[in-house]
C-alpha cells in the first residue's frame, strides 16, 4: 500500500500542508493566507488563532485533495517562520497578545537598553552566533512581559509558555490546554538570543537580562525524532510528528545542501541564504548569522551561516496591496519586461530597517535615481533587481567568512518562477543559478526530517538522490557593467541609513 510523509509549512503570509511520496514529489497541496497586521509603522503582527484554524484546514484539504486517510501518512514534519514570537496560557490556550512578526521592529528601544549592560550589539554573538537585533524572538517576549497588562505575574507563577510558531502548532496538535507538548527543535532555539549554541540549551542569563522566566521556555529536543507518539490529534491523528526544522534549515535540507560548502538562497517574504559550515561553527566577521543548519537525532550538530533579508517578496506584495500598482505578483515580470533596464532607478526596501550584513535598524526604505524618465517598467525592474543586489552583498560577505567562493547557487521558494529575477540573480553575482524540480523545498525539508526519523528514507543518500535540477541559469552580463550596477546599489542603501533618530 502507497505511504506518504505530510509537510506543515506555517510561513509568514500562509499555511500549508503538503503531501510527498518516497521521491520527494508532490502529491497534494492546500494553503491559506493569514491577515497581516500593522497597528502602527513598524509593527507588523498575526492571530495565531487563526494561523491555528488555518492549520487544521490546509491539514484536513491537503488530505481530502489526494483521496487520502490520516492512515495512509507516515509521518508529519513541521516547518514555519522563525522569530515569530507567541506568548500563550498554559491552561486555557488563549494568547496573551497577537503573535509578533520576526519583521517587527518594536523591540529597539528594548535592543538599544539591552546593548548598553554591556557589549552593545554584540552582547550575545559568543554564545548565539547572533548580533543583538529587533529580529529575533527574546526582545519580543519581554516587550509582551513589559506592555501586556498582567502578563508578567502570570509568567512569573508559571502560567504562560512561550513559542515560535513551531511550537505553537506542536502544542496545539498534541493536546492543547490538556496534555499538548512544549517543545522547539535547535533550528528555531537558536534564532531567540536565548540559546548556547554548542551546548544546544538555554542560557539561564540571557533570559534574565530580558526578564523571561525559564519556565516559559519550550524544551529544546532534535530536528528530527518522534516527538509525542499517540498524543496527536486532529487530521493526522496518530501520525507520528517526527520533525521540526525553521523554514529557511527546511530549505536547505529540502535542497540537499548536506555537506559543508553547499548553499541555497530562498526567495519568500525575505530573503535567506545558507551555508552549511558542517559540524564546526563558523563565526562572521562580516555580518552574517552563525546558527544551527539541523540536528537529525543523535548525530551532531550541524551549522550554517547565514543571510537574512528582511524584504524581498514582501516588496512585490506591497506594491499589489499598499500602492496597487500590480493585480498580481506575476504582474511584476510583465510589467519590468517592457523596459531593457531599470531606467537608473535603485529600489532599497528598508521597510524594517536593513538585516544582513549591515543590521540598521535606523533604515528606512528608499527610491533612488529618479527622473522624468522613469516609468512603471523601470519601478517594477529596480523592485526585482532589489532582490538579487541584496542577495549578492550577503553571498559576498558569506565568501568572506568562509574562504571558499561560491561556484554556484541553488534557488527556491515562490519568487524562482520569475525567469527575468534568476537571470539577473545570475547576472550580478557572476554564477549559475539552478533551480530544482521540487521548488517548495522548506515543506520538503521538514518532510524529509520527519520521513527520517521513521524509517521512511534511510539515509542522507535518500534525500541527495532525490534531488534534481531543473533550469539552469548562466551569467550573460559582462563584469564592468555588473559592477558599475552594484556600485550604484551600494550607493543607494547608503541613503537609507540612519532616517529614524
Amino acid at each position: 500500500m502507497p505511504s506518504y510523509v505530510a509537510s506543515i509549512d506555517q510561513g509568514t503570509t500562509s499555511t500549508r500542508t503538503m503531501i510527498f511520496d518516497h521521491s520527494g514529489q508532490v502529491v497534494a497541496s492546500d494553503q491559506r493566507e493569514h491577515r497581516q497586521i500593522f497597528p502602527r509603522a513598524g509593527w507588523v503582527e498575526h492571530d495565531a488563532e487563526e494561523i491555528w484554524e488555518n492549520t487544521r484546514a490546509v491539514t484536513a484539504g491537503a488530505l481530502a485533495k489526494a483521496d487520502l486517510q490520516a492512515s495512509d501518512i507516515v509521518a508529519v514534519g513541521l516547518t514555519n517562520q522563525r522569530e515569530t514570537t507567541l506568548v500563550w496560557d498554559r491552561t486555557t490556550g488563549k494568547p496573551v497578545h497577537h503573535a509578533i512578526v520576526w519583521q517587527d521592529t518594536r523591540t529597539d528601544k528594548i535592543v538599544d537598553e539591552l546593548g548598553a549592560l554591556g557589549g552593545g550589539q554584540e552582547r550575545y554573538r559568543a554564545t548565539t552566533g547572533l548580533p543583538l537585533a529587533t529580529y529575533f524572538s527574546g526582545p519580543k517576549v519581554k516587550w509582551i512581559l513589559d506592555n501586556v497588562d498582567g502578563a508578567r505575574e502570570r509568567a512569573e507563577a508559571g502560567d504562560l509558555l512561550f513559542g515560535n510558531m513551531d511550537t505553537w502548532v506542536l502544542w496545539n496538535m498534541t493536546g492543547g490546554p490538556e496534555g499538548g507538548l512544549h517543545v522547539t527543535d535547535p533550528t528555531n532555539a537558536s534564532r531567540t538570543l536565548l540559546m548556547n549554541l554548542d551546548t544546544l540549551s538555554w542560557e539561564a542569563g540571557h533570559a534574565a537580562d530580558m526578564g523571561i522566566p525559564m519556565s516559559m521556555l519550550p524544551e529544546i529536543r532534535s530536528s528530527s525524532e518522534v516527538y509525542a507518539p499517540g498524543r496527536e490529534r486532529g487530521a493526522l491523528s496518530g501520525v507520528p510528528i517526527a520533525g521540526i526544522l525553521g523554514d529557511q534549515q527546511a530549505a536547505t535540507f529540502g535542497q540537499a545542501c548536506l555537506s559543508p560548502g553547499e548553499a541555497k538562497n530562498t526567495y519568500g517574504t525575505g530573503n535567506f541564504v545558507l551555508l552549511n559550515t558542517g559540524t564546526e561553527k563558523v563565526m562572521s566577521q562580516n555580518g552574517l548569522l552563525t546558527t544551527v543548519c539541523y540536528k537529525i537525532g543523535s548525530n551532531e550538530t550541524v551549522y550554517a551561516l547565514e543571510g537574512s533579508i528582511a524584504v524581498t517578496g514582501a516588496l512585490v506584495q506591497w506594491l499589489r496591496d499598499n500602492l496597487g500598482l500590480i493585480n498580481s505578483a506575476a504582474e511584476i515580470e510583465e510589467h519590468a519586461r517592457t523596459v531593457e533596464n531599470n531606467g537608473g532607478a535603485y529600489f532599497v526596501p528598508a521597510f524594517s530597517g536593513l538585516f544582513a550584513p549591515y543590521w540598521r535598524s535606523d533604515a528606512r526604505g528608499v527610491i533612488a535615481g529618479l527622473t522624468r524618465f522613469v516609468n512603471k517598467g523601470h519601478l517594477a525592474r529596480a523592485v526585482l533587481e532589489a532582490t538579487a543586489f541584496q542577495s549578492r552583498e550577503v553571498i559576498e560577505a558569506m565568501n568572506a567568512d568562509s574562504g571558499v567562493p561560491l561556484k554556484s547557487l541553488k534557488v527556491d521558494g515562490g519568487m524562482v518562477v520569475n525567469e527575468l529575477l534568476m537571470q539577473f540573480q545570475a547576472d550580478i553575482l557572476g554564477v549559475p543559478v539552478i533551480r530544482p524540480v521540487v521548488s517548495e523545498t522548506t515543506a520538503l525539508g521538514a518532510a524529509y526530517a520527519a520521513g527520517l526519523a521513521v524509517g521512511f528514507w534511510e539515509s542522507e543518500d535518500d534525500i541527495r538522490n532525490n534531488w534534481a535540477k531543473d533550469k539552469e541559469w548562466i551569467p550573460s552580463m559582462d563584469e564592468q557593467r555588473r559592477e558599475a550596477e552594484f556600485h550604484n546599489w551600494k550607493k543607494a542603501v547608503t541613503k537609507t541609513f540612519g532616517w529614524v533618530e
